[in-house]
């Protein structure tokens, strides 16, 4: 165990242990509910925007120290920052875990990184992802209501 793994468990401990983001939110504009039945994780994204700006971003359910982890730091790393920001950063986040492709988030987003040692656990990998793949949903919302047909 080096240096570096010891500083990213300790941030992903950090980010599993902090309540900060961990709540409803009420009203939200866009909430989304992600399961992963494998292991029971279920997490509810809620997310406020103004003017195409992330304003708050929330989360609550039941999950696994990875999961919430994952949850928090996506809330850190989100708030203050654009939809189409929030779309980059989703994408070079799954690209890190499912493609191993090298980090590279602003540094606003810089504790997500610590996430990397997950892809050597293929299992916990979903765990990591849900949050990710619960906001795509949103995201996915927010540009139909942006395009409506």
């Amino acid at each position: 165990m080096n240096f570096a793994d010891d500083l990213y468990k300790e941030i992903i401990l950090d980010h599993y242990r902090s309540k900060k983001n961990r709540r409803r939110l009420d009203p939200a504009d866009y909430h989304q509910e992600g399961v992963n039945p494998s292991c029971g994780d279920d997490i509810e994204l809620f997310i406020k925007t103004d003017g195409g700006i992330i304003s708050e971003v929330t989360y609550d359910g039941i999950g696994c120290s990875i999961c919430t982890a994952s949850a928090n730091m996506l809330c850190e790393a989100l708030v203050g920052n654009s939809i189409e920001f929030a779309g980059k950063v989703l994408s070079r986040f799954k690209g890190m875990l499912t493609r191993a492709e090298e980090p590279d988030f602003p540094d606003s987003a810089a504790d997500l990184e610590a996430m990397q040692g997950v892809r050597d656990y293929p299992v916990r990998i979903k765990c990591a992802l849900l949050a990710w793949s619960t906001l795509d949903q949103i995201l996915s919302d927010i540009q139909s209501d942006a395009n409506p047909q």
